[in-house]
């Protein structure tokens, strides 16, 4: 593949993250897209930079085909145009944003994870603007804005306000539920409001009606996390807040058992001999994107690993030279790389 340039055919001689796009785009979408489409931004005029889908995958430790279904995700949402040369890709033009998402068609290559990225492109959860006027007056409501403003420490925008009134308008939250809802969100380090909404319609889901019921599900979820923490030997300390984000990750967005989830705490312990959160997210993303559901597909993924690597069933892989040219799906399930990968980050940081 040759030599891959970027065109833009926005604003030339600078980087631009146009507000649409973090206020309708970015919280919808995966977040190594972000990371990819932000990437692009930034050296869309840079010289000597080779964007292909290729040097991608290794500046963020994905396959090629991840890469390539970022592109194509914001393709289908109108922000990128992508050129391809004898099926291979040739170029890339960035193209203005709105806040008109466009993201509807499936991609070929994964149809299930087109099916769980249109399933984030639902309106976000807000009353309309002449509500919000209608609510000016509404002494619960006004009560409502000034404690929310009070927990995040910074006055609320007016979208915003659309967003925390929902919880009033239209799902009917008691105020001392919403009050509840925001102090437990900054508690727990989450101030934007993006999180804010999901833990409060993950509660209406729940049926969660009052600040009882909100405790009480909240107690029991703060139970797997030390269940978590204890599959990888911490104890004596609570969660900090990018801890309690990536094991939400793991049981809401990949939807793990807590049986997956101390296998791969159990692996990431014996590779590193630490509890490493980061090395363990490697390990739970690739079994995300291969559909395991069970031990039992762990046990297939680990047999047809040692197959493609030339060891007999049973055999352990501890002694496994690596081959000489190592292809994305197996760079992804290679632990002794995971490993390697994560200690050269730590060098760098």
């Amino acid at each position: 593949m040759g030599f891959l340039t970027i065109q833009d055919n926005r604003l030339s001689g600078m980087t631009v993250i146009p507000d649409d796009f973090i206020d309708y785009y970015m919280p919808r979408a995966n977040g190594e897209f972000v990371k990819i489409y932000l990437y692009l931004l930034r050296h869309a005029h840079a010289k000597d930079v080779d964007p292909t889908p290729s040097a991608l995958a290794d500046i963020f430790s994905l396959t090629e085909k991840d890469v390539l279904r970022a592109l194509r995700y914001w393709e289908r949402a109108g922000l990128l145009s992508l050129t391809f040369h004898n099926k291979e890709l040739s170029g890339i033009a960035l193209l203005s944003v709105s806040p008109n998402l466009k993201v509807t068609q499936n991609d070929p290559e994964d149809p299930s994870m087109a099916e769980k990225e249109e399933k984030k492109q639902k309106p976000l959860a807000q009353i309309s603007a002449s509500r919000a006027k209608e609510l000016k007056d509404d002494s619960d409501a006004r009560q409502i804005l000034f404690f929310t403003e009070q927990y995040i420490g910074h006055p609320l925008s007016a979208t915003d306000m659309r967003r925390i009134l929902y919880f009033y308008d239209e799902l009917h939250f008691p105020i001392d539920l919403i009050d509840y809802l925001v102090e437990y969100c900054v508690s727990r380090g989450g101030r934007s409001m993006n999180y804010i909404e999901k833990v409060g319609l993950a509660w209406k889901e729940e049926g969660l009606d009052s600040v009882k019921a909100a405790k009480e599900y909240a107690s029991a979820w703060r139970a797997k996390y030390f269940t978590i923490f204890k599959a990888f030997g911490i104890r004596n300390r609570n969660p900090i807040p990018d801890e309690t984000a990536i094991m939400d990750r793991w049981l809401n967005d990949y939807g793990f058992s807590m049986e997956l989830i101390k296998a791969a705490a159990s692996r990431t312990v014996k590779q590193t001999g630490q509890p490493s959160f980061p090395y363990a997210e490697r390990i739970l993303s690739d079994w995300h994107q291969a559909g395991v559901t069970s031990l039992a597909d762990i046990d297939k993924l680990d047999e047809a690993h040692r197959q493609q690597n030339g060891k007999p069933a049973g055999q352990s892989t501890s002694s496994r030279k690596e081959p000489k040219y190592v292809n994305f799906e197996q760079r992804d399930y290679d632990f002794q790389k995971l490993e390697q990968d994560l200690l050269n980050s730590q060098n760098e940081s």
